[in-house]
């Protein structure tokens, strides 16, 4: 039996950093199925480079052509130096690396890698920022595209940019693992960004609300608050996809959890495959089983919800997405009244399978593994089930 083989020591859960802030978000290792990975044939990728001269970009993003990922403005991180620097290379003419476009079955394109270059870029032409912190072309300083001489505002409009394009033609999950391997920069995306960047109107909408409404702040203690790598969409993505669900072994029909989650995403855009999409009445009671479910987290574990916090333990731990997913699917089939009334009880048999060997491993290490999926799922069901009698 699981209770048979007690952790004694856990290790104290890592948050993630960004910009050297701690985030109050559990470090995941969802770990890999080598069993169940499915390679996908190189040929079906169709990758085509395409040159663009700075105007042509500048139209398209007006005319919508191309998507820089709207929400991604709140995730805009450069500062002002970086920024300049950028442009300034390109009034020097230097080259800039290749960007990467996902091509939609409509032609239109939204950017994977590169967004960060190409909202400067985008900024800068449209007249929302002057120039700071330049090496070589100091008397610029202060300037912005408007005030430019005609001789380089046309050089910057001519100015050549090459992408790869993938087209539409290729399958999903080629495109996020091809986004995946070449998204090395700097600050490279998150599974969720990519997600993001691949994604439509209708489930960026869906997400984004989500994570605005105040029973999310109020049953993660404002953890997301200030979040800006999409950290809080990934939880309620999971959330949805999974409460989704209708038998928890149909998770094996993918290799991972990315997978999956981008699968569902497709379903909500109303462009899955199959044709089977989510409804217009099944995103509305997805978003009530949300908001249940976060009002009733709130009432039975107030402030320690959806972190790791087992019996003698001094201090709760950062928000565990794992964690997340289970407690909250759980939670949906409840009104906080009825579990109010036993919430000691919840609480104390919660924190209890936190010191659970098996049970700590399902929601640390290896995440995205079926096994471990049913594991703390079902636990989360039968002690909520037990106290609601």
């Amino acid at each position: 039996m699981a209770d048979e083989k007690p952790q004694e020591n856990p290790e104290e859960p890592k948050q993630e950093f960004f910009e050297n802030d701690a985030t109050d978000v559990e470090v995941e290792d969802v770990g890999e199925r080598p069993s169940e990975t499915k390679p996908w044939d190189p040929s079906r990728i169709r990758i085509s480079t395409k040159p663009f001269s700075l105007r042509q970009v500048a139209d398209m993003i007006k005319d919508g052509d191309i998507d820089l990922a709207p929400d991604f403005q709140r995730l805009y991180v450069w500062k002002p130096a970086q920024r300049s620097r950028l442009i300034e290379s390109v009034l020097l003419g230097i080259p800039l690396p290749a960007f990467y476009f996902n091509q939609d079955f409509q032609g239109a394109m939204q950017v994977v890698d590169g967004v960060q270059r190409l909202t400067t870029i985008n900024r800068f032409a449209t007249g929302g920022e002057a120039l700071s912190d330049l090496e070589y072309l100091k008397h610029l300083e202060g300037q912005t595209f408007n005030d430019l001489d005609v001789v380089l505002r046309r050089r910057f409009h001519q100015t050549q940019i090459f992408v790869n394009v993938i087209e539409p033609q290729t399958p999903d999950d080629v495109k996020f693992d091809v986004f995946r391997r070449i998204n090395t920069g700097g600050s490279p995306l998150t599974a969720q960004e990519i997600r993001h960047c691949m994604s439509r109107k209708r489930s960026r909408d869906l997400l984004k609300a989500l994570t605005a409404l105040p029973s999310f702040h109020k049953a993660t203690d404002e953890a997301f608050s200030h979040e800006r790598r999409m950290a809080d969409r990934e939880v309620v993505l999971r959330f949805c996809a999974f409460r989704s669900l209708l038998n928890l072994n149909d998770y094996r029909e993918f290799n991972s959890l990315d997978s999956f989650l981008l699968d569902f995403t497709r379903r909500v855009d109303g462009v899955h495959p199959s044709g089977q999409n989510l409804s217009e009445d099944a995103i509305t009671q997805l978003s009530a089983d949300f908001d249940r479910a976060m009002r009733t987290a709130n009432a039975v574990f107030g402030n320690t919800a959806f972190r790791k916090y087992r019996l003698g333990a001094t201090r709760r731990g950062p928000i565990n997405r794992a964690l997340f997913e289970s407690w909250a699917v759980a939670l949906a089939d409840y009104e906080p009244e009825q579990l109010k009334p036993n919430q000691e009880a919840i609480i104390k048999a919660a924190r209890k399978r936190m010191g659970d060997y098996d049970y700590n491993a399902a929601v640390s290490q290896g995440t995205g593994d079926i096994s471990k999926v049913k594991l703390r799922f079902q636990v989360a069901r039968d002690i909520l089930k037990k106290a609601a009698g």
